[in-house]
């Protein structure tokens, strides 16, 4: 039996095919993964970069100082602000989760960490635990969320200056401005949530991050509950991110700890009996019944509506980042397939694109601080938008870069070809001293591909700066406008004054019953009137049975009302309070129009 062997290889053709086809194949590997989430990407040390480090300070000062500016003077004093803190001192009190019966409107883990923030500034001074004081605190919330917002936007892969770009626009937006500065529950569970994109986006990709992402995004939403809507979002961002061979076991780790930490809210009313509803307790079922049975406010796009207001006042103070921001979200959806910033930041444009969808359902309730939770959001996307428009407008021409790794990939081979079998010397590599003419022919031509280079990228310079400059243009005296107000203005006058009145002016506080609005609460505990029964929240003379069976007469067993814009707008709806305002005659009025502190004596009180 003859055994036949196949013939001899032709071992240089051989080696010089395989050479070219696995470098060219590498050359396309390396052009098809470069910077994609997953696979080849650059991991930015946030900690060991100077440079990072550097810009993230300086801007942080600037946020600072300009959030910090006026800060007790203006916005208005609100009563969401007054009642979360008066509910953050009830608990550094131990008297419970609020100030009065704790209803389950909200989760209370909001305001306990309102209470640790609130802490050390009571202990020194707990006369001035009042909300224009304690707004300071908030400045630690908007100093940590600007850090993160850096931090992530380094992590979805945009270089610096459009890490720096996100955070100011984050920061010094007018809308952040004035709503940043308010004690809001939803202020602190963008905090979470920037932490939560954070952890999805660690270039270690490790499992116990996605699980610390799930914790984290779970304590945003029982901060406040609207948190929910962008957990889609979060997902997206960490599937995208995460390595692919452990990606199903970082999304399943994330939702079971999102789901753990998120029950434990229906398992603390169980066990306080208060999850379903009965006879003489509140409950979990009530509450969310209420918040979800609340009065639309109409589609933001009928004029006549209350959504429509609101997103008129957000947009009187900017429309650079609501706008500019949804303009850069739908950019970044549309060129997901071809761009790789939008592939980066496809989480964060889902988040932009949930939230206005949400927005603009016709029979929501739409408050004004629903837009805080879109704020990081919005300066990420528009952000990123700017990068893709400058990147396009900056880099060199796409057949050049295109071509330098196939032209790498093909002459690999040659090089190699060459090394291996002796070649006479070519023309062309001959030194320009043995072949003078085809130096003095090669000069020019070479001088004329650099002054064309030159010219092209001097040519997109000059176009960049021109956008830039007229982006500046547009936005700085628009920011001006939106926050000289919050720089200049004593909204809160009226306030201090009554409180004043109030402290000064009542003599005996300990049996004097006074119906207020929360922001104005705690100063009259400071001034010692009797917290719940003597200082009133004025919804609970109506609404809490607590306070309602020590009024046996109702209003008349009343002394004073102090009719603030908010007692006056939702005194239509509450008996005892309606009848107090029409049965007093005002003693101190400051202020004037419609914002306006009328203090009322209620004739037949008890005085």
């Amino acid at each position: 039996m003859t055994t036949t062997l196949p013939p001899a290889p032709d071992t240089a053709a051989d080696t010089a095919a395989t050479t070219t086809a696995d470098v060219a194949g590498k050359a396309r590997r390396i052009r098809r993964t470069a910077w994609a989430p997953g696979r080849t990407r650059p991991v930015v040390r946030f900690r060991s970069s100077r440079p990072d480090l550097l810009l993230c300070v300086g801007l942080l000062c600037v946020i600072l100082l300009v959030q910090g500016w006026n800060i007790t003077h203006f916005p208005t004093l609100s009563d969401d602000e007054g009642t979360y803190l008066a509910q953050a001192w009830a608990v550094q009190q131990g008297d419970g989760l609020a100030h009065y019966t704790y209803w389950y409107d909200h989760p209370p883990l909001g305001w306990i960490q309102i209470a640790f923030l609130t802490w050390i500034p009571s202990l020194i001074a707990p006369e001035a635990m009042t909300v224009a004081t304690m707004r300071f605190a908030m400045l630690a919330v908007s100093a940590a969320c600007a850090v993160l917002l850096y931090v992530l936007a380094r992590r979805l892969f945009l270089p610096r200056w459009a890490a720096g770009l996100a955070m100011l626009l984050f920061g010094l937006s007018p809308l952040s401005v004035v709503l940043q500065r308010e004690i809001f529950l939803d202020n602190i569970a963008v905090m979470w949530m920037l932490l939560a994109f954070c952890l999805a986006a660690s270039p270690s990709r490790h499992l116990w991050h996605h699980f610390a992402a799930g914790l984290t995004a779970a304590i945003g939403v029982l901060t406040k509950e609207t948190m929910l809507v962008v957990l889609p979002a979060l997902l997206v961002t960490m599937w995208r991110h995460s390595h692919r061979d452990t990606r199903k076991f970082a999304v399943t780790g994330a939702i079971t700890a999102c789901a753990l930490i998120g029950l434990s809210y229906p398992l603390f009313a169980l066990l306080n009996n208060e999850l379903f509803p009965g006879p003489g307790h509140v409950s979990l079922i009530d509450g969310i019944t209420y918040q979800m049975s609340r009065e639309g406010s109409g589609s933001i796009f009928d004029t006549g509506s209350g959504s429509h207001g609101v997103f008129r006042s957000w947009l009187y103070y900017d429309r650079v980042l609501p706008l500019g921001g949804l303009a850069g979200a739908a950019l970044l959806l549309l060129t997901v397939r071809w761009s790789v910033t939008a592939r980066a930041l496809a989480g964060p444009s889902l988040a932009v694109a949930i939230l206005a969808v949400v927005a603009m359902r016709p029979s929501g309730y739409l408050p004004a601080m629903y837009v805080i939770q879109a704020l990081p959001f919005l300066a990420l996307v528009l952000a990123g938008g700017t990068a893709s428009v400058a990147h396009a407008v900056l880099r060199r021409p796409a057949g050049r870069v295109s071509a330098a790794p196939d032209a790498a990939a093909e002459a690999a081979p040659e090089r190699a070809h060459a090394a291996a079998v002796p070649q006479q010397p070519r023309p062309e590599d001959v030194p320009d001293a043995l072949a003078p003419e085809a130096a003095s022919e090669a000069a020019p031509e070479a001088g004329q591909d650099a002054r064309r280079t030159r010219l092209v990228r001097g040519a997109r310079l000059a176009v960049a700066g021109a956008l830039a400059l007229a982006a500046a243009a547009y936005v700085v005296p628009r920011w001006y406008d939106g926050n000289r107000a919050a720089l200049t203005v004593d909204a809160n006058a009226p306030y201090r004054a009554a409180a004043a009145w109030m402290q000064n002016e009542v003599d005996d506080p300990a049996s004097t019953r006074v119906l207020v609005d929360d922001a104005l609460w705690l100063d009259l505990v400071h001034d010692g009137f009797e917290p719940g029964t003597g200082a009133i929240w004025f919804y609970k003379a109506d609404l809490d049975p607590a306070v309602t069976k020590t009024m046996p007469r109702g209003w008349r067993d009343l002394d004073y009302v102090v009719s603030s814009p908010t007692v006056r707008r939702d005194a239509v709806d509450l008996p005892n309070v309606k009848s107090a305002l029409e049965h007093s005659t005002p003693v101190a009025v400051f202020g004037e129009g419609e914002d306006r502190i009328e203090i009322r004596r209620i004739a037949g009180g008890d005085l």
